[in-house]
């Protein structure tokens, strides 16, 4: 009984030796120049449920190996449960001699076992330097730097293109500033800035602008008389030079007194400040209605007050 009992034991030791993966280790080619690169390989022999982690190349203490690529992991051979994996790291060689790189260890974990294994044997890559015979060879001082002699035919190329860019260049200034002439204009007025836009015209445009922008549907009146009374104050100043910017409503409405307005459009400008005042002062919310009637009173005050177009005299026309 105590005999077959030792039997399964070492077959069971055996089992699990024979379950461990195998790790192995070998450089390709072994010995190189020194300057070359070379293939560290490192292939794992493990059952397929057993999991294996390569390492990441590393020699910190040692200036003679640099890592250059590491590739993938590769599967080589696949049968069964049986599993030969296989890992590449680059590496270039810059230090004369023997190098010993160590064993080759990989993590291994297998259900509540995790461990390092390591390859049996350390690999070892010889790394030689090129032998110089100094008795049969001479040794010379490096030469200056040899200076040809300047040919034309080396930018004849680029002259001809240059001259032909030139020439299209004059000859597109010369077209534009005819046709400049031909329309009374200089080729410097296209480097003008564009004159300003009539005051009543930038106040059109800010009024469009505010009605799009839908503020008093929002009950953000306050923010819509400000902003009404704003674009007022500014066409005021524009057109007849009123500092209407810095002035209550009061001062404006006084200092448009000696203004020849239409009477109309002196009530609208009167009503539009007023009701600005208690919305921004009083905290007056207005109806839908008085807030499109003050937006149209601003809108007609600047067209009934904007400067009337000179008509061309029909006699000087004929």
């Amino acid at each position: 009984m105590k005999r077959l009992l030792l039997l399964l034991f070492v077959a069971m030791v055996a089992t699990t030796a024979a379950q461990t993966p195998v790790v192995k280790a070998h450089v390709e080619p072994d010995s190189v120049f020194i300057g070359d690169r070379f293939d560290y390989v490192i292939e794992v022999e493990k059952d397929l449920v057993q999991e294996v982690y390569f390492p990441q190349f590393n020699m910190t203490d040692s200036r003679a190996i640099e890592l250059v690529e590491e590739l993938p992991i590769d599967t080589l051979q696949r049968e069964g449960r049986f599993l030969r994996l296989q890992k590449r790291y680059r590496l270039a060689a810059f230090e004369e001699g023997l190098i010993n790189m160590g064993a080759a260890g990989v993590l291994y974990a297998d259900k509540n076992i995790t461990d390092t294994l390591f390859a049996r044997d350390s690999v070892y890559l010889k790394v030689a330097t090129f032998q110089i015979d100094s008795t049969s060879q001479s040794i010379y001082d490096l030469k200056p730097q040899y200076t040809l002699h300047f040919r034309m035919a080396e930018i004849k190329g680029y002259l001809l293109w240059g001259v032909l860019v030139l020439l299209l260049l004059a000859g597109g200034v010369w077209a534009l500033a005819r046709y400049l002439r031909e329309r009374g204009k200089r080729l410097g007025d296209l480097f003008k800035p564009a004159p300003p836009q009539p005051p009543h015209v930038v106040a059109i445009q800010a009024l469009e602008a505010l009605h799009h922008q839908k503020l008093w549907q929002n009950n953000r009146h306050k923010l819509y008389y400000s902003l009404l009374t704003d674009i007022l104050r500014t066409y005021i100043a524009g057109r007849w030079g009123v500092g209407a910017m810095e002035m209550t409503s009061d001062e404006i409405l006084s200092a448009m007194r000696s203004v020849e307005l239409p009477d109309k459009a002196r009530m609208d400008l009167t009503t539009i400040l007023r009701d600005a005042d208690l919305v921004k002062f009083a905290k007056f919310t207005p109806e839908a209605e008085q807030n499109e009637e003050d937006y149209n009173r601003a809108y007609y005050f600047v067209e009934e007050t904007k400067p009337m177009e000179q008509q061309p005299n029909e006699e000087e026309n004929e």
